[in-house]
């Protein structure tokens, strides 16, 4: 079994925020728990790459004065939160990992990081990411790579890297993330940690530049999903700026695993998966099966998912990214120009095709969940790699033929409109974390988080399943991630 937690900055964001509205924990001791946290073991992993230490103790006193005369308390109050460093906190430097916004300092937040500062939530630090979050390894040319909890020298993942990590050894109690290819997902699973990709539209977005290519979505990150709900409720809203943008169906009756068809597949029929992760997975599969009505190896049609993705994500950043790569291409990395210059090599018939392809794939997806309640996937189709491999280059011998194939397990069920949770599963047989993606239709929101929610409980119960936790001993003793020459704020 886990021990408890031992310091303020190991309860989860629920036990917190109950202790701060009884008067019987400071939101000070909470936030300075976190900073010693930060002291402790940021320097190993390089997850909080900018930090301001007199505002956040003067939010926290903020909202402990709150407290202490009785004012109305939102959800998240005097909850420290890390936020992406790809949204912006008013006076708190944003770069998006390039080189290009180094010293850039947003004067107001961003509307995501308002809705959370309503809600009584303390954004105190930035959390890294790959350039303009394009890829699944945490590494930038502002503030270097972001190590894994379990073994510094290999991935966070990405590109909600920095926040998975963050979570994952107690430096914030909640934190943000962002999804498109698997960006939130990923991450998780590769930290032990539990995240929501939602419906595009439930956490509006209104700042898209291609309100046409919405499937980049916004959504919460915590050390379980319960956690991750709440911040969730906190992030849901209805704006339209954002026309994708719908009111929050509410919640959902409680969730029976013993009522729910299950359908688990190790690949999607489709997606190159590590031999060891796909053989893992069965067996927890066959562990896990007994908690259902009924669980059957099935999986949607995805069609020629790879090539709808290449085109679409193509055109994506051709959208947000053409203007940089043509007047500032020398300050950019691989993976921004990459996708811009596949953008250009399509034509307007590719796009068409695209679209095509993809509305067939959804409308099959919904079909399949007509007779299925969940599918459950993988949360990655490898372990975690050393971050200094950018990308995963070959699965079971087989060469990928683009940076991003690897995390098709994880972009198929985008371009269909899914909503998933990902939660920790255990430990692979190399001791890094295992975790698990729970798959359902588009706004399906809050029935797939009540699933997943149950199923997370189910597998904390089992020493094999349960979220493993990192030595944060050992980190505090590792030697410092190396960084990049300092860029000034």
């Amino acid at each position: 079994m886990q021990s408890g937690p031992s310091e303020p900055c190991d309860l989860s964001a629920r036990e917190a925020r109950r202790l701060i509205g009884a008067k019987a924990l400071s939101p000070v001791a909470l936030m300075e728990s976190c900073l010693a946290r930060i002291d402790a073991v940021n320097p190993a992993l390089n997850a909080i790459v900018t930090l301001d230490r007199e505002r956040a103790l003067a939010g926290a006193r903020e909202a402990e004065a709150a407290v202490a005369t009785g004012k109305p308390l939102g959800a998240l109050h005097g909850l420290p939160v890390a936020i992406k460093d790809n949204r912006a906190v008013a006076g708190m430097r944003c770069t998006s990992g390039s080189l290009i916004h180094a010293q850039d300092v947003p004067t107001a937040d961003e509307p995501g990081v308002a809705r959370l500062r309503a809600a009584g939530a303390i954004p105190f630090a930035k959390t890294n990411l790959p350039e303009f979050g394009a890829g699944a390894n945490t590494v930038n040319r502002v503030f270097g790579a972001t190590g894994n909890p379990f073994d510094p020298s290999k991935t966070s993942a990405g590109s909600s890297g920095g926040s998975a990590v963050a979570l994952a050894v107690g430096m914030a109690p909640l934190a943000t993330g962002s999804d498109y290819g698997g960006s939130l997902r990923t991450p998780a699973v590769f930290c032990g940690v539990s995240g929501f990709r939602p419906s595009f539209g439930t956490v509006p977005a209104p700042g898209s530049a291609a309100v046409l290519s919405p499937w980049g979505v916004n959504g919460p990150m915590g050390r379980d999903l319960a956690d991750a709900a709440l911040l969730f409720d906190a992030q849901v809203d209805h704006d339209l700026r954002d026309p994708w943008s719908l009111p929050d169906p509410g919640p959902v009756d409680p969730v029976d695993l013993a009522a729910l068809r299950v359908a688990f597949s190790p690949d999607l029929g489709c997606c190159p998966v590590d031999a060891g992760i796909a053989a893992l997975f069965r067996a927890r599969m066959g562990r896990i099966g007994g908690l259902f009505a009924r669980m059957e190896e099935a999986t949607p049609d995805f069609g020629p998912i790879h090539d709808v993705f290449e085109i679409t994500r193509a055109c994506a950043f051709a959208t947000n990214m053409r203007e940089l790569v043509e007047s500032r291409r020398d300050e950019l990395d691989r993976n921004v120009i990459d996708n811009v210059e596949r953008g250009a090599a399509y034509s307007l018939y590719d796009v068409a095709w695209a679209q095509a392809e993809q509305t067939k794939a959804y409308r099959r997806f919904l079909a399949f969940f007509e007779e299925q309640d969940i599918l459950i996937i993988p949360g990655a189709s490898v372990a975690p790699f050393p971050h200094a491999q950018l990308f995963v280059e070959e699965i079971n011998g087989e060469a990928m033929p683009t940076y991003m194939r690897w995390l098709s397990l994880t972009y198929a069920p985008t371009l269909c409109f899914a909503t998933v949770a990902a939660i920790p599963c255990g430990r692979d047989e190399g001791g890094m974390p295992f975790g698990l993606q729970i798959v359902g239709p588009h706004r399906s929101d809050r029935r797939v988080l009540a699933i997943a929610r149950a199923l997370e409980d189910a597998l904390a119960r089992d020493p094999e399943t349960a979220r493993p936790l990192p030595d944060l001993a050992a980190l505090a003793s590792a030697p410092a991630m190396p960084r990049p020459a300092e860029v000034p704020a």
